[in-house]
């Protein structure tokens, strides 16, 4: 049997009249389960099979209160292998990254924990279009964090009226709901489509049915995934929400097919498949498909939370290959989306912002208590927006991912043709890949990647044998230069495992 009083008194404890109470009832608790106790580990100590220490306890420490903290020392990691150590210890396994453990960014640099500078070519998924602390964005979320941060929708706050009077404007539409994730916002749009189809279109009660393509990225909701084709994302993770019907992407045959359906709602479509490796399709597609689901009366519903926001040359990639020279000018290329789903860059990668955009007539179906979210539409949030918004349109950062990208892709194209590693480059804009000579089974287009990261560019493969290549939309030309040189010098060296 444990000796309360003896262990107190070994790690410390003072059993004063104000904590013999708790100190006895706490104590024995406590004790009865090594594995909490262990938590109390800071030394080398021990008591029996208890580990204990003399250090263990801070000044403001009190028995029974928070005991598993107790001398906990919260320190930041000093190397990057002590940092990717925490992280595969406490942390679940639900991502597999490059072994570079990054500390701080500006612009299109990001520096690991020793210091080592690198260009980024992934930019948080586009979500740092921007560039890494853009100080303009920054400053708007650290201004309006020390005014007023959350007051949930309970209540108006005074910034999101005015976020919502900025977005619609900037964007042309009468609404925006919004939310904070991107995943969100989808989930968000999918409700609002089947609302419509039930008080709209007239479609028969939990009949309403959304078109999606093959090969799809929207999220890694229980919803979302029931309509994703990739086996990692769905495998396990049934029963599937129903009400989805998926067909090949850029296929206009297909989606005329899909469309005879009177119960159809919408069809939901990313106008470039990023997480597919930058799946580009024809350049009339987005337009035709438009055409398509107008004549069916049913919704075009845009996921541009990767391809938005400038990173294809265009603010939207529904926009096509326009010209545009500033604002928006709706050139012929332009389809614009009955659902508008923004995320990421509506950011500018400092804070949690998504948006579903639509006019009255669709918008309109939702009321009090249909949809919500407790952040969604915060001070902080609207602030940040407004701000990333307005540093795309005043930076010309769409005609600067026009530029760079064709110069990249012309790069990309030349190096294809010098070297059998890279079969060929596609993209918009600064949304860019190139297909690995191999299968997706492979391990070539990781080892590429780490070899590009010791050589100072960061970027990821996606589905096994393609690696996309994202950087902030600021980047200038002669980091542009920089980064090609890289990636040549990385490829034509390259030797397969």
């Amino acid at each position: 049997m444990v000796n309360v009083r003896l262990v107190a008194m070994v790690l410390g404890f003072k059993l004063g009249a104000k904590v013999v109470t708790k100190s006895l009832f706490s104590l024995p608790a406590l004790l009865r389960s090594q594995a909490i106790f262990k938590e109390l580990i800071c030394g080398t100590q021990r008591l029996g099979r208890f580990p204990v220490s003399t250090r263990i306890l801070s000044d403001s420490f009190t028995v029974g209160h928070r005991p598993y903290l107790c001398g906990m020392e919260i320190k930041n990691p000093q190397t990057s292998q002590e940092a990717m150590t925490l992280e595969n210890v406490h942390g679940a396994h639900n991502y597999h990254p490059l072994p570079v453990v990054l500390d701080r960014g500006e612009g299109v640099y990001v520096w690991d924990i020793e210091g080592k500078q690198y260009f980024d070519f992934l930019s948080a998924y586009s979500a740092v279009n921007q560039g890494h602390c853009h100080p303009r964005i920054v400053n708007a979320m650290t201004e309006q964090a020390q005014k007023l941060t959350l007051t949930s929708r309970a209540f108006f706050n005074s910034n999101l009226g005015k976020y919502e009077q900025f977005v619609t404007s900037f964007f042309g539409y009468d609404k925006v709901l919004p939310m904070n994730t991107g995943a969100e916002a989808v989930e968000t749009a999918i409700k609002i489509a089947r609302k419509w189809a039930y008080d709209i279109k007239g479609v028969p009660a939990n009949q309403a049915k959304i078109i999606t393509c093959s090969e799809n990225f929207h999220g890694r909701t229980t919803t979302i995934v029931s309509f994703s084709t990739d086996g990692v994302a769905t495998g396990g993770f049934g029963p599937y929400t129903p009400g989805f019907e998926v067909i090949p992407y850029n296929d206009l045959t297909a989606l005329k097919a899909a469309l005879e359906d009177p119960n159809v709602a919408g069809f939901l479509v990313e106008p470039i498949q990023g997480e597919a490796g930058v799946n580009t399709p024809d350049d009339d597609y987005i337009v035709q498909a438009h055409a398509l689901c107008k004549a069916a009366n049913v919704l075009f519903i845009a996921d541009e939370v990767q391809t938005g926001i400038a990173r294809t040359g265009a603010l939207l990639a529904t926009c096509g290959k326009c010209t545009c020279a500033g604002a928006c000018e709706r050139q012929p290329t332009f389809a614009k989306a009955d659902v508008l789903i923004l995320g990421k860059a509506l950011s500018g990668g400092a804070y949690p912002v998504s948006a579903v955009l639509a006019d009255n007539e669709i918008m309109g179906v939702i009321h009090p208590g249909q949809h919500g979210s407790t952040f969604g539409g915060n001070p902080v949030a609207a602030e940040v927006g407004i701000a990333a918004l307005l540093v795309i349109d005043e930076e010309h950062l769409a005609q600067n991912a026009r530029t760079m990208g064709e110069r990249f892709r012309e790069a990309m194209e030349q190096l294809a043709s010098e070297s059998d590693l890279i079969v060929k480059a596609r993209g918009r804009g600064l949304l860019n890949a190139i297909i690995i000579n191999d299968s997706p089974e492979s391990s070539t287009a990781w080892d590429l990647c780490v070899a590009m990261k010791d050589n100072g560019l960061l970027a990821k493969p996606t589905h096994g044998n393609i690696i996309r290549f994202a950087p902030p939309l600021v980047i200038t030309e002669d980091q542009m230069e920089a980064c090609i040189s890289i990636i040549r010098d990385t490829v034509l060296g390259f030797k397969r495992a």
